[in-house]
């Protein structure tokens, strides 16, 4: 792991090279998600098999989560889009890349996408979607609620009891970081994207989300608005689409990623 200075904020970043012999890898780049979350669930669930697919593989705690520093302030979406951008040049990577974002990392994928076009190949979201004024509206209820359940000693032992003694830690520090922090307030209150915005994207989207999810319903939304936009909806799965189906997202961002990266995608020797 290495750790990367982002406009005064200190990041955590691991960096997996391609196992395979590649000329010119494409570069994968994993966002996890919002609080609960870490680049721990990309290591845990994508990481070790794209890079073993031929892919070279960042992923990076975001500012307030994991390894990465707590800032009392500074968590608006251009703050983790900002963020993105420095790791890409601090760890001089070239070329467009091919971003995969899970749930709030999916958010930023698209607004990043928006921002930098110049800087993407393709986006791959799961269970997530773009930042507009109806998600700021959802992003201002449910944070502050958030950070009273999650404060809760009771809520952090029936995660240990139902889940596991890993998750009620990550809870926790969501809490810590939800009651130390602007987060609850500064991320409702970010720039969002409006449909010109989607509408203006031009690389290949792919968005994956479980049939029984809340956000299943951006899946024609997103493909009416997005011309290359391409949804896979997984049947009797809900938000934990990845943790349940690692490998399935794992082989549907293989194929997403070789389709629109070929030459770069081949092995030395022509195979």
């Amino acid at each position: 792991m290495a750790v990367i200075s982002a406009e005064g904020v200190e990041l955590n970043v691991e960096r997996l090279a391609a196992r395979r012999g590649t000329t010119d890898p494409p570069t994968v780049v994993f966002i996890h998600g919002m609080l609960i979350d870490t680049l721990v669930s990309g290591y845990l669930t994508l990481g070790p098999t794209l890079a073993a697919a031929g892919f070279d593989v960042v992923m990076y705690d975001q500012r307030g989560h994991g390894r990465s520093e707590r800032l009392p302030s500074g968590y608006t979406l251009d703050d983790f889009v900002g963020d993105l951008d420095v790791v890409l040049d601090r760890l001089a990577v070239s070329g467009p890349v091919h971003l995969v974002g899970h749930s709030f990392g999916g958010t930023i994928a698209f607004h990043y996408a928006a921002r930098r076009p110049d800087r993407v190949a393709t986006v791959s979201v799961i269970e997530s979607e773009p930042a507009t004024d109806g998600w700021s509206r959802k992003m201002a209820l449910a944070l502050p609620t958030a950070a009273v359940e999650f404060a809760r000693g009771d809520f952090q032992q029936w995660v240990k009891e139902e889940h596991s003694a890993y998750m009620a830690q990550r809870v926790k520090a969501a809490s810590q970081l939800l009651n130390s922090s602007t987060v609850a307030q500064d991320i409702p209150a970010s720039r969002v994207l409006d449909q010109e915005h989607l509408r203006a994207l031009r690389c290949p989207v792919l968005a994956i989300y479980g049939s029984e999810s809340e956000l299943v319903d951006q899946e024609p939304w997103l493909k009416s608005l997005i011309s290359t936009c391409r949804t896979v909806v997984v049947p009797d799965q809900e938000h934990w689409v990845l943790l349940a189906h690692p490998r399935m997202v794992c082989d549907l961002i293989i194929g997403w990623v070789r389709e629109h990266h070929p030459a770069r995608s081949r092995e030395v020797g022509g195979r």
